[in-house]
């Protein structure tokens, strides 16, 4: 093999470098959009290389998943813990800067935990920070912080979901979940619920 071709399959960190090319993919045009060539033609090199890392599409998208929850829950526990609305406005803002990523994160690759068991633990650990905002807000007692910080991830789900499809503008959504998500809190707080 000559230098010049040995040149166009190395690449000193092929793995990520698939992982942002198929997250530019995803955030283009969906998961359709995502394959190991394309992936690979973009990083410039040959679509053989891409399986010294990942052994099909769905490999590389769980792992474009598992990096996006990595994202996700760090963003989460920097928002305002005091306030659960502060988490989901910081839940809708992730949806927005990164639609296609936010629509694989909770698409049907997360329901094969044994396959990426990588992916399960990204999960897992994005709800363990809503879990600690909740847990901040409902007490000493464990399953109302768990109901809470599962109703906050429904709702602020949903108003992900409708500002992304474009059936609501995002400052309606945050304005709503600061209503409901902010009062909810306050309310737990006060013991009026």
């Amino acid at each position: 093999m000559n230098i010049a071709t040995r040149a166009t399959y190395h690449h000193g960190n092929l793995g990520p470098a698939l992982i942002a090319a198929a997250r530019e993919l995803l955030d283009a045009d969906g998961p359709g959009a995502v394959s190991l060539r394309e992936a690979a033609r973009r990083v410039g090199v040959s679509a053989t290389a891409t399986y010294r890392h990942f052994i099909d599409k769905d490999h590389l998208l769980a792992a474009a998943a598992a990096e996006g929850y990595r994202e996700f829950a760090q963003k989460l526990r920097s928002a305002d813990y005091d306030a659960l609305s502060g988490m989901g406005s910081a839940y809708i803002d992730f949806a927005l800067a990164h639609p296609g990523l936010f629509r694989l994160m909770f698409g049907p690759l997360l329901r094969d935990r044994d396959r990426y068991p990588e992916l399960g633990a990204a999960a897992d650990d994005a709800f363990a920070a809503l879990l600690e905002g909740a847990q901040r807000i409902a007490g000493p007692r464990e399953e109302d912080a768990e109901s809470v910080a599962y109703a906050t991830w429904s709702f602020a789900h949903g108003l992900a979901r409708l500002v992304l499809d474009d059936v609501i503008p995002r400052e309606r959504a945050l304005k709503v979940c600061n209503a409901f998500l902010f009062g909810h809190a306050t309310e737990r707080a006060e013991g009026h619920v």
